[in-house]
């Protein structure tokens, strides 16, 4: 609910206090003795739905403009019968809380900070995300969402175009603007500061393998979800009246780690490596601006003066058209990527199970890792790599299979761009003597014990030898067995 205050002019007494009796709201009238050419100001509550309605009403019935100021504010509790029946009235039917046009406005103008702060904020923001990403912190990144002050541009780009507020949208695009580049150029520069200074000195492979920075490398169509349901809740928030603080943070969840990929990319000289983070960037920008945007315009906020509403309508309608389909778009890569995700994980079961198959007839041997690697290109990811360790019991001569499992991966057809096929895959197979404290054991004690050995370094019981390479080639394949 709110308290409205409206300062009546010289001559509108009379129709101010009709508008409000007509309307059955209980109201408090105080005379002004500024001297200036006001004559009273009255104050009433008003549910918040109501605001926006009877304020066009007393401008349009009463000729009160905005040289009469007018104060909003939020009231905790009204008693009063009258009241309840006036809520009762604007809230039946209704499918939430709207606040009014003008609170919107300053709502979403206050949430776009000055440019100073904001600056300072998001490079502290793209630092903190980064150095979470390099040591592999899910709560570090978490603590850079909080502090990213990325909601407020965002909700003024929107809710400028919808009410023709034209300052509001330009501000709230050159904030969005400069604030990527500032966090592209922030995350480069401090991961560029740590790589040379030899602070983290991890080569490029090892830097993509890092968990946190890994499963943003090759986004899929969930992650354009995050943004979509972080726009809608953005304005829902902002038009409600509601607390938007948590909801920022949802806002920066879709951008911050991304941005901060591409700027470690970047550091670490890979860019073509970092090309499914920056479209993921991207879509997630545009994603939560087209539906603001959109929710703004399906609430009805439009602007005051009559003779705009057309244009401006006709200018949103446009530009979320213009975002539509540019989102449509670069979705269409991630598209790409989920698909390709799929049937990568389709050849890794299927390679897994023609490695459990050949094993089968080997009641000696036992497989103790399977492992696919893949390639950097963004979105389709092939493998090219199959890493098979496989244990056998110490003293005897374990048989070579890197032939025969070449031939069976390589034998694997899936999909229609070959994401999945084991053609032009390498395979590697190791072999891991172990020896068990109590005999020969069975199979599966041999692959536990082998398994225990390569996770721990050697434990009491399991003997591992040194390695040594012998490469030989199978069809199209140039598979490598290490004698272990």
């Amino acid at each position: 609910m709110r308290l409205v205050q409206v300062m009546i002019p010289t001559g509108k007494r009379e129709a101010v206090l009709s508008v409000l009796d007509d309307n059955g709201i209980d109201y408090a009238l105080s005379d002004e003795t500024s001297g200036r050419r006001y004559t009273a100001v009255v104050s009433f509550p008003l549910p918040t739905n109501a605001v926006e309605p009877i304020l066009d009403q007393l401008r349009e019935e009463t000729g009160i403009d905005r040289d009469a100021y007018t104060v909003v504010l939020d009231a905790e509790t009204v008693v009063s019968e009258r009241y309840e029946q006036l809520e009762k009235e604007w809230t039946e039917g209704e499918e939430g809380e709207r606040i009014a046009r003008d609170e919107l406005v300053q709502r979403a103008s206050d949430l776009a900070p000055d440019w100073v702060p904001f600056l300072v904020m998001t490079m502290i923001s793209a630092v903190v995300a980064t150095a979470g990403l390099l040591i592999d912190s899910a709560a570090v990144v978490v603590g850079s969402m909080v502090i990213a002050p990325l909601i407020g541009p965002a909700m003024a780009t929107s809710v400028g175009s919808v009410v023709d507020d034209r300052e509001l949208f330009v501000r709230g695009i050159k904030l969005q603007l400069v604030g990527a580049v500032l966090a592209v150029g922030s995350a480069a520069a401090f991961a560029g500061l740590l790589r040379f200074g030899n602070v983290v000195p991890l080569s490029v492979t090892e830097v993509f393998a890092i968990g946190e920075v890994r499963e943003r490398l090759s986004p899929g169509v969930p992650s354009l979800a995050v943004a979509l349901a972080a726009g809608v809740a953005g304005a829902l928030s902002l038009s409600s009246g509601v607390s938007s603080a948590l909801v920022g943070v949802m806002i920066a969840a879709a951008l911050v780690p991304p941005t901060a990929v591409v700027g470690i990319g970047i550091a670490w000289g890979r860019p073509a490596a970092i090309v499914g983070s920056a479209v993921l960037v991207a879509v997630n920008f545009l994603s939560i601006n087209l539906v603001a945007l959109a929710t703004f315009w399906y609430q009805g906020y439009q602007p005051e003066e009559w003779f705009k509403v057309g244009e401006a309508r006709k200018d949103t309608v446009k530009r979320i058209g213009a975002l539509a389909v540019t989102v449509l778009v670069l979705s269409s890569v991630l598209a790409g990527a989920t698909y390709a995700s799929m049937q990568r994980a389709a050849f890794a079961d299927q390679a897994r199970e023609e490695t459990e198959s050949l094993l089968a007839g080997e009641p000696s041997l036992s497989l103790v890792s399977f492992e696919v690697e893949h390639g950097s290109t963004f979105p389709f990811r092939s493998p090219k790599r199959v890493l098979v360790t496989i244990g056998y019991q110490s003293g005897t001569e374990p048989p070579a299979l890197a032939d025969r499992l070449a031939e069976r991966i390589g034998a694997i057809e899936n999909g229609p761009f070959e994401l999945g096929s084991g053609e032009g895959v390498s395979v590697s197979v190791r072999y891991a003597a172990v020896e068990t404290a109590g005999g020969e054991g069975t199979r599966s004690d041999v692959g536990d014990a082998a398994a225990q050995s390569f996770r721990e370094g050697g434990m009491s019981g399991v003997q591992s030898t040194a390695s040594t390479t012998v490469s030989s080639t199978a069809s199209t394949f140039s598979p490598s067995v290490t004698l272990m």
